[in-house]
């Protein structure tokens, strides 16, 4: 899907780009797979911000995905690809044969018409989600399980894929987006090829008001605080950090601190980090 560019009229405009959605169907969403989202600005049950700089946002609804795709040999056929104001993927619009209608993450590729199954005897076509262990090895594939039956965790994001790079001992062994080398059980479920709307990654804000849209309020640096707000505030004039290296407003280090758990359990699943040298 191309990236559109507009003449700058205003200086908002200049260099703003948008997803061009004449590709996808101009239908509204289907009433039945809607639920209320509420938004909560960031606070929890105690009114107390947990999560800084959220707040302000289009009111939404949330689109029911169907990430276990656990309805085996049933055929189905795509209705609609439709944006989804929840997630930088598209979604798209499926109906079974016997009248059920459900939500899927729309891979590449994806129009209405196309018939997509679920289950270990579905072909290797994009769309078709089967267990790790009826994919054939060296297949992209997108929205992995960790646990078989939880539904899809890994790979859900626009223009991601993870790769099967081998199977054994009841594992699969993933390549992940990161350039993670992980393990997961032979039995979890994957849908074959890449999530669409690869060109999101292109797509330039271009002025603050369209992220205040998406609930985004702004970010003060730390550097221009005072010292009783935050450890990098204070000092005349421009003044360093005064300390080894950046910190959050805690005094947590930021930038590479690693923050995941040194024994964690799922430590023995993965083969090769991000990132590692």
């Amino acid at each position: 899907m191309p990236v559109k560019h507009y003449k700058p009229t205003t200086p908002g405009r200049r260099g703003m780009t948008v997803i061009d959605y004449s590709a996808l169907s101009k239908v509204a969403p289907e009433r039945s797979l809607l639920a209320p989202l509420k938004s909560t600005s960031g606070r929890n049950s105690y009114g107390r911000i947990t999560v800084r700089h959220r707040g302000g946002a289009n009111r939404r609804k949330y689109r029911i995905i169907d990430f276990k795709r656990n309805k085996f040999d049933v055929p189905a056929t795509v209705v609609s690809v439709e944006y989804d104001p929840n997630r930088s993927a598209h979604i798209a619009l499926i109906q079974y044969e016997d009248g059920v209608k459900s939500y899927i993450l729309a891979p590449v590729g994806i129009k209405p018409g196309h018939k997509i199954m679920n289950g270990p005897n579905a072909d290797i076509l994009p769309g078709n989600a089967l267990p790790l262990e009826n994919i054939p090895v060296g297949i992209f594939v997108h929205n992995v399980e960790l646990y078989p039956g939880k539904g899809g965790q890994l790979a859900r994001s626009a223009g991601n894929q993870a790769q099967l790079m081998a199977k054994e001992n009841g594992l699969a062994l993933l390549r992940l987006p990161s350039g993670e080398l992980r393990n997961v059980p032979v039995g979890c479920m994957a849908t074959i090829g890449q999530v669409g709307n690869i060109e999101h990654e292109n797509v330039n804000i271009g002025k603050a008001g369209r992220k205040r849209h998406m609930g985004w309020r702004p970010t003060v640096r730390g550097s221009v605080m005072n010292p009783c707000d935050h450890p990098h505030g204070g000092g005349e004039g421009k003044s360093p950090i005064g300390r080894p290296g950046p910190v959050t407003p805690w005094g947590k280090p930021a930038l590479g601190y690693k923050t995941r758990s040194k024994h964690k359990a799922s430590d023995k699943y993965i083969v090769k980090r991000r990132n590692a040298k």
